[in-house]
């Protein structure tokens, strides 16, 4: 059976108002990862109003049932997640990107901060994540 996982990457750079640059805090980068990785379902339960496994793709269903592998991966900027988001929504995978309200962080400016691609095969992800670096 070929392998299924997600991707959660983290952005890791913010500016911080003074010419320079800022990371958020752990809680926040786990909080944000965690919004991505659900963000697939989420999106599902407001369009369809249910979760219906049957009606999932292959890759996810296995997923689903088989382990919830998730790998974490790090950038640095605004750009490169919205071009890795790009990326993977021209290659057909799932997507999606996370913009933190900016009320607890980032001076109550709204922030793309992390994003999620997949569930989807593993090798099909590594097309255009290979190159990044774990977290």
């Amino acid at each position: 059976m070929r392998k299924v996982k997600q991707v959660i990457v983290i952005r890791r750079k913010f500016p911080d108002g003074k010419g320079g640059e800022k990371g958020m805090r752990r809680g926040k980068e786990i909080a944000q990862g965690s919004h991505a990785s659900s963000a697939f379902l989420s999106r599902r339960l407001r369009e369809d109003g249910k979760l219906d496994l049957s009606e999932m793709s292959e890759e996810t269903q296995i997923w689903l049932e088989n382990g919830f592998t998730k790998v974490c991966l790090k950038i640095d900027t605004e750009e490169e997640i919205m071009d890795l988001y790009k990326k993977a929504s021209d290659n057909g995978l799932e997507a999606h990107y996370i913009v933190d309200s900016g009320l607890t962080e980032f001076a109550g400016e709204k922030t793309i901060t992390a994003l999620s691609i997949g569930p989807n095969y593993s090798d099909k992800i590594d097309e255009i994540t290979s190159e990044l670096k774990l977290y």
